[in-house]
Parts: C-alpha cells; sequence; structure tokens
C-alpha cells in the first residue's frame, strides 16, 4: 500500500467511526504534512482519493471537509460495552518522603521549586468553569451512562482527533477514560501484572510510577538510562536475560525528571524488542503536548503491531490539573482496563470530561498550548542560567527538550536531603534525588526543579539561594 493509500484509509476510517462528522473541515494539507512527516503532495493525493470516494468535498481558499453522512455516527460506534467485574484488590502504601514534600510546597507560601505540578496560571480556569457551569445546568445533554467506562463521547472523539491531528490515528474505541493519568498507569499495570511480578522502569524515574509498582506488592527493577538517549536497551536486555520481566513503565517523553526526547529509531527498537519478548510497555505521555520545538514527538503507541504498548496520557499536565481526566489505550488489553476501571472507581465524573470536550470543540487547545509551550522553554532558559552561574562548581544538569522540570547533579559531597531541609527553613521546596529511585544512594546529590511559575525575581532569588545552599553543603 502507498503512503498516501494507508493516511486515506486512517481517515476514512476515523470519518466512518464519527471521530470527524459531516461538514467538519480536516486539518489543513500543510499541517497533516508536519505532524504525519510527510510530504505536501502525498496528503494531496491522499485528500483527493478520499474526495473520489464521496467522503470529502474541497471548499476553495478553505480546505478539505467531511462529506459523510452515514448512521455510524460516534455515539454508536463508542457505545458502552457490557463490563464483567472480576475480583482483584491491592494494599495502598503511600511514600512518607514524597507525601511529606508534597505537603511541603503550601506550607507558609513555600515557593515551589519542588512541585511535580505545572503552575496553575497558565490554565484557561475561566472558560473551563464556565464549560462545567453550562453543563451542570443542563445546558449540555449528558446522562448518567456518560460516566460510566469507556467515558463520555464527546470527550473520546475529542482525544482521537487530537491524536489524528499530531500524526497518530487510534481506533477511539481503545480509548478509556480515568480519573487523571496515575489512574491510567494504575489499571495498566493491574492488568498486566500481578503482585511479586518484576516491572522494569527507566532510572531515575517518576515517583508515581514506583508508587503503582509498590502499592500492588510488584517488584521494580531500574534500568541504566542515558540524559538524552533514554532508557539503556542494551542493559535492559541483559536484565531480561538474567531474569523474569513481566512489564516495562517508560516515559519516553520529556521524561520527569530528565526531560529528554527519546529519539524515534530508539523508540522503534525498544518497542521492536518487546515485542519479540512478548513483554507489555506502559508508556506514560502525560508531558507529550509540552514539546519545545515545533513538531509533536512520536510515541512508543505509534510503533505497536501487536497491541502491546498501553499509552496513559491527561490533561492535568497541560489544560487543567483541578478536573483530573485522564486516560489509557490500553492495547490488547482494553477490555481488562475497562473492567479495572469500573471495580477501581466505577465512574470518571462527567461534567468535567464535558467541559474539557467543550474546550476542544472551540479550537482553542492548541493556541493556548502553543503559549505554554514558548512559555516554559523561556523559563527553562532562565532558570539553566541561574544555575549555570550560582551553583557550586561541579554542578551539572539536563538540558529538556519539553515539559517544565529540570535535573540537577551537585557534587558528590552535596546530600539532597540536607540540601531539602536548608532549602524549606528559607521558605523554598525542591525535590530531592531520593523520590525518583528504590536505591536510597543512587541519586543522594541529585534534585529536580520546577521551572513553570511565572519567572520572577522571587522566584529567581529562590534559585540562587538554592545555589548558595547547596555549596555550603558541598564544603
Amino acid at each position: 500500500m502507498n503512503l498516501y493509500e494507508k493516511l486515506a484509509d486512517d481517515i476514512e476510517k476515523l470519518i466512518r467511526q464519527g471521530v470527524y462528522g459531516h461538514g467538519e473541515r480536516l486539518p489543513s494539507v500543510r499541517q497533516t504534512s508536519q505532524q504525519h512527516r510527510i510530504s505536501v503532495t502525498t496528503v494531496i493525493r491522499a485528500y483527493l482519493l478520499l474526495e473520489s470516494r464521496s467522503l470529502l468535498t474541497s471548499r476553495p481558499q478553505s480546505g478539505y471537509f467531511v462529506n459523510f453522512r452515514g448512521d455510524a455516527g460516534v455515539r454508536k460506534s463508542l457505545e458502552l460495552r457490557p463490563s464483567k467485574p472480576i475480583p482483584i484488590s491491592s494494599p495502598v502504601d503511600v511514600s512518607r518522603l514524597v507525601l511529606s514534600t508534597l505537603r511541603s510546597i503550601g506550607v507558609d507560601d513555600a515557593v515551589p521549586l519542588g512541585s511535580p505540578y505545572p503552575d496553575a496560571s497558565l490554565f484557561p480556569f475561566e472558560k473551563l468553569n464556565r464549560y462545567a457551569y453550562d453543563a451542570g445546568r443542563g445546558k449540555t445533554r449528558w446522562g448518567v451512562t456518560d460516566a460510566l467506562p469507556p467515558g463520555t463521547a464527546r470527550l473520546v472523539r475529542q482525544i482521537a482527533r487530537r491524536y489524528l491531528e499530531n500524526g497518530m490515528a487510534v481506533d477511539p474505541n481503545e480509548i478509556v477514560i480515568t480519573v487523571g493519568a496515575t489512574e491510567a498507569i494504575n489499571l495498566c499495570l493491574q492488568a498486566v501484572a500481578k503482585p511479586g511480578d518484576t516491572i522494569a522502569v527507566e532510572s531515575p524515574t517518576f515517583y508515581a510510577m514506583l508508587h503503582a509498582i509498590e502499592r500492588m506488592g510488584m517488584k521494580a527493577i531500574e534500568v541504566s538510562t542515558h540524559p538524552e538517549h533514554g532508557i539503556d536497551i542494551e542493559a535492559l536486555a541483559a536484565i531480561v536475560e538474567s531474569q523474569t520481566v513481566t512489564a516495562c513503565m517508560v516515559m519516553p517523553n520529556f521524561q520527569n525528571p530528565l526531560g529528554f526526547l527519546m529519539p524515534d529509531e530508539r523508540k522503534r527498537e525498544l518497542v521492536e524488542y518487546l515485542t519479540k519478548r512478548d513483554i507489555p510497555v506502559i508508556e506514560n505521555g502525560v508531558y507529550n503536548e509540552l514539546h519545545f520545538d515545533s513538531t509533536y514527538p512520536s510515541t512508543l503507541k505509534s510503533y505497536d503491531t501487536k497491541g502491546l504498548v498501553l499509552h496513559c496520557a491527561s490533561f492535568s499536565k497541560t489544560l487543567t490539573a483541578a478536573y483530573r481526566i485522564g486516560w489509557a489505550m490500553p492495547g490488547r488489553y482494553r477490555d481488562q482496563v475497562e473492567k479495572l476501571k469500573f471495580l477501581n472507581t466505577l465512574t470518571t465524573p462527567t461534567i468535567p470530561q464535558l467541559a474539557i470536550a467543550e474546550f476542544l470543540e472551540r479550537d482553542g487547545y492548541e493556541h493556548h498550548l502553543r503559549r505554554v509551550r514558548k512559555t516554559y522553554a523561556q523559563q527553562a532558559n532562565l532558570m539553566k542560567a541561574i544555575v549555570s552561574r550560582f551553583f557550586p562548581e561541579g554542578t551539572r544538569m539536563s538540558n529538556p527538550a519539553g515539559g517544565y522540570v529540570l535535573w540537577i547533579e551537585l557534587p558528590s559531597k552535596v546530600d539532597a536531603m540536607r540540601l531539602y531541609k536548608l532549602a524549606l527553613e528559607q521558605g523554598i521546596t525542591i525535590g530531592p534525588g531520593y523520590m525518583f529511585s528504590i536505591s536510597e544512594t543512587t541519586f543522594r546529590n541529585f534534585i529536580r526543579l520546577n521551572y513553570s511559575s511565572p519567572w520572577s525575581s522571587e522566584i529567581e532569588q529562590a534559585v540562587i539561594t538554592v545555589g548558595k545552599l547547596a555549596a555550603l553543603c558541598a564544603r
């Protein structure tokens, strides 16, 4: 099949599934060319092929519009599938260090350099709250079943469209709406592994992923991770050869805390290796939209041919953390994840789903994201400049390609926990490296800083203060 024929078939499938409705405009030829990394000629041939199939009509100076009135609307194609609950339970165990660090963020207006959350000042709260109010007042029609898995059809439809616009066609029926990405990760982990199983993770890795493994009685094994190329596939292979690894959990795009963008060829190599071994991989994609360059990053999911990639994401890092809306695309484990969702939380609140769907439908999301990306990129450069100037000699730091966190390696004499306590006495929070590993010593002289807050003299002085405290600890 030619490239343009594959693109046409992918778009036709989404049209027939109702992701694109009659009369709606497709992404422009130029946008589709950039996001799918194909030539303009290929896109035009695909659109012309769809036009010959009577699925599109072209309008001069306006673009291509859907011309399909079939009865396979999104509500029919995304109708709820019956769920059969299964008896699964697991203990909950919360890391005291992480909980203490998170609580300290709100103490006496502490400067939140240690926060894992994006600063909310860039989020469109007024619009979202207005849409939520309208939904609650009945101006947006919805029923009780909209809250049941897999979620409201309107939001599922918008998520599927967003992926297509970013270069990847997905089956909307694979999407399961969750209470944030944390629940999506937990559900996916439950679907692929059981207590006692070993899960391979990056080192360092985001502590929420370690929590998910810990609370289910599983074991994490850390795999060395390059600050620019991502998880070491050769090291992973050596581990798999020596012991049973049930699943892998990674964050290939703008990983927290390293901030790297895993190269496409490494993503493909990782998926191919895990596919040969029949090992599922849970992909955390919560930062995918926060890229600093102009191109949306590829995902492990885009290289998946056997349904072994369980992709998780949310709107918490890009639109609002308050609504806690995420989703999973679990591949061959989709039905199992839906059942587990039903068992764990039964539903995902409908009104936040509808508010976000409304925002996405009104074409404000991409404009909003461009502003956020530009701001974060500028603030990342500012923070790196301050760290370079005021932190002790021997300090090294990551070079994030997206997201909003900076990973810093301090001189070996510095204990991050001591630095954390000294900074807190000054009304500043930081993320000590201890949180990002199951080992107590691997990242003892590392810290993570958050640069999402609007840059100000207070933020700048806080970073300078941390640098001076680090120098004191290095003596």
